[in-house]
Formats: C-alpha cells, structure tokens, sequence
C-alpha cells in the first residue's frame, strides 16, 4: 500500500480579493497585505510575492481567488480583478505544489465549527460557500437575483454599499441571510471579508468571522488544522 504523502511543513497561504492582496506562512504571525484593484494581473500578483515576502521560505502555497475554482483552476475572470487569470499556469510561476480555491471558500474553510454552516464574505464583491458536516462546497450567491435589475452581488458588494448607504445596506442585507438562512437550513451563517467589520449589528442568526480564518483555511487544504470537536478530529473534504 502507498503511504500518504505527509503535509508540507512550509506553507504559503494568498488570500487574493479585489482590493487587496494578504500573504500568510505557517509557524508565523508576520502579515504582509498589498493593493491590487480592478486591472490587477496573475504577473502583478507575483511580482508582489516577489517584492514583499522575497525572504520567505515555503515548500507549498495555498491560493484563494475571488473566481469559481474547477479541478484547481479559475473557470472564469474575476469581476473585480484584470484578465489573465484562466490560463496562468500558477503551480509553474510558484515553483512548489499549490491549491488553488475560491478565496470565500478558503475562509469558510478557516471558520468552520462543525455542523451545517453558510459563509458570506463582504468584500469588494460577494463571496459565498458551505461547509455540510465537514464537506466544503464553493458557491456563487452573488450571481443570484436579489431584483429584476440588480444581483445579490450588486446589492451587498462594495459598490452597492456606497450607493445605497449604511442603513439600506444593511436592511438589504439582514433580508438576504433570512432568506438563505431557511434555504439552506443553517445551523449557523458566518458573514466574514472586509467589510463585515462595517456592520452595525448582525443579522439574525449569524457570526462575526475573521479574516485570520483564511489562514487557517489554506492550512486545512493541507489537512492541517482540522475541525476539532469534543472527542474526535474531522477531516474537511472540499468538493
């Protein structure tokens, strides 16, 4: 029989959005973040790792990306960032083993706690995912209508943040986690990302998340770190 290959020691973990980039290692508390925006490119976004973590050493990356992630690729361009992104051939630029997910997912991945929970990062757009009984699955809630003219994305993003104000934003989003909470029977719904920190008061039946979580994420893509309950350790499975 073949026996598993152990996790790499030295992980880099990039929690890649649409404002900024965040450079994470195992084994430190040092955090390095960096601009992107809506030109950012996969060469801008190593020429950054190049010049801001030069010293840094690591034998494994994780990489989330604001894009749906297929078999370890972008499967299409982001909203919020340049172009480029499909075809860049990631594992090659790094020169070391690399996972590549969905950055809402990497962070739902960080915050999980066992049970039934949805993640929703507010962030320069809308990021989504579930984690069913230690099972990860990447979602797109942002493509979904909230109108006839605008998607969830539009309404609970950055841009429909500045052009609805504080009060309406946070009204439109309190009416989404209801709807979702019942959709998807949560157990629980963590609102994470940027501007989950702007927030006055949290919806109904939600948690604060961090976004340290997506550290811990990209460690779990190494099965680092796994969900601990009170008498056993769970694996996580991302699908």
């Amino acid at each position: 029989m073949k026996k598993p290959t152990p996790a790499p020691k030295n992980i880099l973990v990039v929690d890649a959005g649409g404002s900024n980039i965040k450079l994470m290692r195992s084994g430190s508390e040092e955090r390095i973040k960096f601009e992107s925006g809506p030109h950012f490119t996969p060469r801008q976004l190593m020429a950054g790792i190049h010049k801001y973590a030069a010293t840094w050493e690591f034998d494994a990356v994780s990489l989330g990306l604001p894009i749906p992630i297929v078999h370890d690729r972008p499967a299409r361009e982001p909203n919020n960032l340049g172009r480029g992104w499909t075809k860049f051939d990631f594992p090659e630029a790094f020169g070391k083993p690399t996972r590549i997910i969905n950055d809402a997912a990497m962070q739902a991945l960080g915050s999980y706690q066992g049970g039934r929970m949805l993640f929703i990062g507010l962030g320069t757009g809308l990021g989504s995912a579930m984690v069913l009984d230690n099972v990860l699955i990447p979602l797109e809630l942002g493509e979904l209508s909230y109108s006839p003219q605008r998607t969830l994305e539009d309404m609970l993003g950055r841009e429909g943040r500045k052009r609805l104000g504080q009060k309406k934003w946070e009204e439109a989003l309190e009416h989404t986690i209801g709807i979702l909470r019942n959709a998807f029977v949560t157990d629980y719904i963590v609102i994470g990302g940027g501007n989950a920190r702007r927030l006055d008061r949290l919806p109904k039946g939600a948690r604060l998340g961090d976004n340290r979580n997506a550290f811990l994420g990209g460690l779990r893509l190494w099965g680092i770190g796994a969900y601990r309950s009170d008498t056993n350790t769970h694996p996580l499975v991302i699908r």
